[in-house]
């Protein structure tokens, strides 16, 4: 009975020790270590483990690096140059299984995949921290799409000051990509952090930004849903078969009925990246009245050739009616390495045969989100000017 007794209260106290440790936090490992110089060491506990590697877009060729072990089984591994400044995304290979750094709380996903992120700051990076300026407010909200038979979910972004300012207010409406969701700009795209830092710095008017979910089929995000616990995906229906361009008006009209919209033109701006550029290519020449401002960032263009929806019927000549009306600023971006390049460099070559205005930015890089984070902070200064 005593040995019952003791191992009882063992178990007891190896319980509560646990507990303890978890709420107070675990060890003391520091991974990763962000150093002065912008250098940054990577840290993994795994005495018996025979090769722990590391991989994320802060390496270019090759995408892993192998880390060392040292004493009492702490694997390291130091960058040999400075990063420079960014957020970046990271995971570890132990013995050919990835899985995330348990030092480090702060992960990411991205449509089925977990990523650590840390930010090397400095520059342009800097507006992608939380910084000591007044903050906006983020809203999860649904709302009724007639078009679509369904209730949906949105994000929206209202600036520092709208609840009391009384003023009405121009409204960005921000898209996400294939296999993304209402969440993906406010997580990977770090939008409210980009927007409250650009309006605090005076480089952008106040705005609301609506950051939809451009998949048609679903009510929002994985897991937000009555779908349950679904695993996400990018095999999704209704995407870029014409719904989601159809339904949008709903969207229009539920903002402007709830939130103190400058309600025309000249209020309003429609971008997204790759797939929601698509959508906001498609949804800006269906609807010419609706938008003064067009970004697509690293845009898929042309729809499939088995797609057969009215939205994307005469599409040169929606363009022209689109263009005569004369929207303040359309403006397209993509990576010199990215698999849409051609399909960008062909449609643009489409607009300067018709005489038609645009902005063109290019940078390095392919299609990614350190390129989306640009394109957006590049983006919203020419917003409603």
């Amino acid at each position: 009975m005593k040995k019952v007794l003791t191992l009882f209260i063992a178990l007891l106290v190896s319980t509560i020790a646990f507990a303890q440790q978890s709420l107070w936090g675990g060890g003391t490992l520091v991974s990763p270590e962000i150093h002065e110089n912008n250098t940054v060491t990577f840290r993994f506990r795994a005495p018996k483990a025979i090769k722990v590697q590391v991989t994320g877009d802060f390496l270019s060729n090759p995408s892993v690096a192998d880390l060392k072990e040292g004493p009492e089984g702490v694997w390291e591994y130091t960058t040999p140059e400075p990063l420079a400044p960014e957020l970046y995304n990271y995971s570890f290979i132990v013995d050919g299984l990835k899985m995330p750094d348990p030092s480090n709380i702060y992960l990411i996903r991205d449509v089925s995949s977990l990523m650590n992120v840390f930010i090397s700051g400095g520059g342009r990076a800097d507006l992608y921290k939380v910084n000591a300026v007044p903050h906006g407010t983020v809203s999860r909200l649904w709302y009724d799409s007639p078009t679509l038979g369904t209730t949906r979910r949105m994000t929206v972004y209202t600036p520092a000051g709208y609840e009391k300012s009384g003023k009405r207010y121009p409204v960005f409406y921000l898209l996400h990509g294939m296999g993304g969701d209402e969440e993906a700009w406010v997580t990977l795209g770090r939008a409210t952090q980009i927007l409250d830092n650009l309006i605090a710095e005076g480089k952008a008017k106040p705005m609301i930004v609506v950051m939809t979910n451009g998949n048609a089929a679903l009510e929002a995000a994985p897991g937000e849903s009555s779908l349950g616990l679904v695993p996400p995906t990018t095999k999704l229906p209704k995407t870029m078969e014409g719904s989601f361009e159809a339904a949008f008006p709903d969207v229009v009209k539920f903002i402007d009925a709830n939130y103190r919209t400058v309600k025309n033109k000249s209020g309003r701006a429609i971008a997204g990246l790759s797939m929601g550029g698509y959508h906001s290519l498609h949804i800006s020449k269906q609807y010419p009245d609706l938008f003064d401002y067009v970004g697509l960032y690293s845009a898929a263009i042309w729809p499939g050739k088995d797609v057969e929806s009215p939205v994307y019927k005469d599409m040169e000549k929606k363009l022209s009616v689109q263009f005569a009306k004369k929207p303040a600023l359309y403006w397209i971006a993509i990576g010199k390495t990215d698999f849409l390049y051609k399909a960008n460099t062909d449609y643009r070559k489409l607009l300067d045969d018709n005489h038609y205005p645009y902005t063109y930015y290019e940078t390095d890089g392919g299609h990614i989100w350190r390129n989306w984070r640009i394109y957006l902070s590049e983006f919203v200064p020419m917003l409603f000017k």
